[in-house]
């Protein structure tokens, strides 16, 4: 199953939505503050867009198909009980206000929870 998630994973790395490759773009190479990011890493069963493994930070990059999504909430409760916390941006929200979802990661990132 590992092996899978990794070539799972390798491949959405590949095929990055436009939103995820624009996000990556202020994620990567420690630019907020330090933080390192992973992109499209597995954990458990699933892939994540993004994480912050220091403080356990998620970042979803979500289109529409994410509206309403059961499994998305069934995934996201999973994640938390494992004491991750999720995110979720809708892909308008990265390209219209990058800015403003940057200055909200900063503060996330800089107030660990407890």
């Amino acid at each position: 199953m590992k092996n899978k998630n990794i070539k799972f994973s390798k491949y959405l790395r590949r095929n990055s939505t436009d939103a995820e490759k624009y996000l990556w773009k202020y994620l990567r190479g420690r630019q907020i503050e330090g933080f390192k990011f992973r992109r499209q890493h597995p954990i458990g069963k699933y892939t994540v867009d993004f994480i912050n493994l220091e403080r356990k930070l998620i970042i979803e990059a979500d289109g529409g198909q994410h509206l309403e999504n059961e499994k998305d909430k069934f995934r996201d409760k999973w994640l938390e009980e494992q004491g991750y916390q999720v995110l979720r941006f809708w892909d308008n929200e990265i390209f219209t206000n990058i800015e403003g979802l940057l200055e909200f990661l900063r503060e996330k990132l800089l107030t660990p929870s407890p």
